[in-house]
């Protein structure tokens, strides 16, 4: 099994294996591509995510700086909008559902290193998925770790670090994240789309 195969799998990879070099390498190639588009350019941005992604729904706007480690892993739903500096490190699958909201300068991470000194020095790392559900809303600086599962409609507060599973509907915030209490009918504003 090569390094890409392991990656996959959730196994122990060499993170500087030449085949995962060349992948990233292909990644950046798109992502940079992206990032020098304007908004005058949506079909050849759309064109671009279709070449990057696994899936990409529609209606789907990335402000630039977008960044990400292979870009093949990464399944976007659609109605999503995803704010400038946006990070994402998808060694594993990572998962944007509908209608989400992803504040600026966000990191989603599905890899972690080694924590052994000698094991990390010699490229030693894991991943684990991440799923970000329907309608959920990232404020701005947030990180989210390896193996995590944001559910449906939750709103995640700015500089959190997300590092377990948050349940769907909830406000959560802080460093480590925890919820802080659960959306209800008194957060409508009445606000309707015209």
């Amino acid at each position: 099994m090569n390094d890409w195969e392991k990656l996959q799998n959730g196994l122990l990879y060499n993170d500087v294996a030449p085949e995962l070099f060349a992948r990233r390498v292909t990644a950046k190639q798109l992502f940079r591509s992206y990032n020098g588009t304007d908004d005058s350019q949506a079909a050849y941005r759309r064109e671009l995510m279709v070449k990057m992604f696994h899936e990409v729904g529609d209606e789907v706007l990335i402000e630039p700086m977008f960044q990400c480690e292979f870009g093949v892993n990464i399944t976007i739903g659609s109605h999503v909008y995803i704010n400038f500096g946006c990070t994402i490190l998808d060694c594993a699958e990572v998962t944007i559902g509908n209608h989400v909201l992803i504040g600026p300068n966000a990191g989603i991470y599905a890899v972690n290193h080694c924590l052994d000194p000698e094991e990390r020095a010699d490229g030693g790392c894991f991943s684990k998925p991440i799923h970000i559900e329907d309608y959920v809303w990232l404020g701005g600086n947030v990180t989210v770790l390896p193996g995590v599962t944001i559910g449906a409609g939750a709103v995640i507060g700015a500089g959190s670090v997300v590092v377990k599973d948050i349940p769907p509907r909830v406000v959560a915030a802080g460093n480590p994240c925890r919820v802080i209490r659960e959306l209800t009918n008194r957060d409508k504003t009445g606000f309707e789309r015209e």
